[in-house]
């Protein structure tokens, strides 16, 4: 089966000089599943180039749904984005896991580490990235199957993956962004990093506080669409 994972557009770029390599394996939907359907409307309408109208949930379609497609999408887009520099992410790089010199995070999961520890943030992102795994490949959270009821609580652990998500992004701005500039990822990065904006403000669904370490490149990348 082909993988349907990220979106042609975003990867188009520099397919010459992309490196296949991924930080977690990829988690693909189904094809021919509904949410296979999802995210080929998805891509279609990101082709168009208008990020605004992306985002907006498709007419007649669940929203759950549509949230847990782009989630998807979303974790295999930073996945291959860190990926990318995970050479230059390591323990002695990065101690910590920072945002630029006022944000550090500690992780926890709330099961296997209930008190936050601090970590390195190739450690950080690890716990983190299959902590979002686990959570994908979950059916009662993530059902694939059609006619299967999303919880009662899917939005909220949909709002903590995509807090959690951001946070790698954050880290590869402020700690990171020369690679991603010689390896000529910026473009790509951008474009990715400015989908999953409007789509987290479109449903609301991080905390404006959340976004502080990126609220600048956040106005500027998002000033020109309003």
């Amino acid at each position: 089966m082909q993988s349907v994972y990220p979106p042609p557009f975003l990867f188009s770029i520099h397919s010459g000089s992309r490196s296949s390599k991924t930080f977690k394996p990829k988690k693909n939907i189904p094809e021919g599943s509904h949410q296979y359907e999802l995210l080929k409307h998805a891509e279609a309408t990101l082709g168009s180039g208008n990020l605004r109208m992306a985002v907006m949930l498709p007419e007649g379609e669940d929203l759950n749904e549509w949230v847990a497609v782009n989630t998807v999408d979303f974790f295999n887009q930073i996945n291959m984005l860190y990926g990318t520099i995970t050479d230059f992410c390591t323990e002695e790089s990065c101690p910590v896991m920072s945002a630029g010199p006022k944000y550090e995070y500690h992780w926890a999961d709330g099961t296997n580490i209930k008190k936050p520890i601090k970590c390195s943030a190739p450690k950080y992102i690890d716990y983190l990235m299959t902590w979002v795994q686990d959570q994908l490949d979950d059916e009662t959270l993530f059902p694939s199957k059609i006619g299967v009821p999303f919880p009662k609580n899917f939005m909220s652990v949909a709002k903590t993956i995509l807090k959690r998500l951001f946070r790698v992004y954050a880290h590869i701005y402020h700690q990171h962004f020369d690679p991603v500039i010689q390896l000529q990822e910026e473009a790509h990065l951008n474009t990715s990093f400015k989908h999953f904006i409007f789509f987290v403000q479109e449903f609301n669904l991080i905390d404006r506080r959340e976004l502080a370490p990126l609220q600048e490149l956040i106005e500027k990348l998002t000033s020109k669409d309003r």
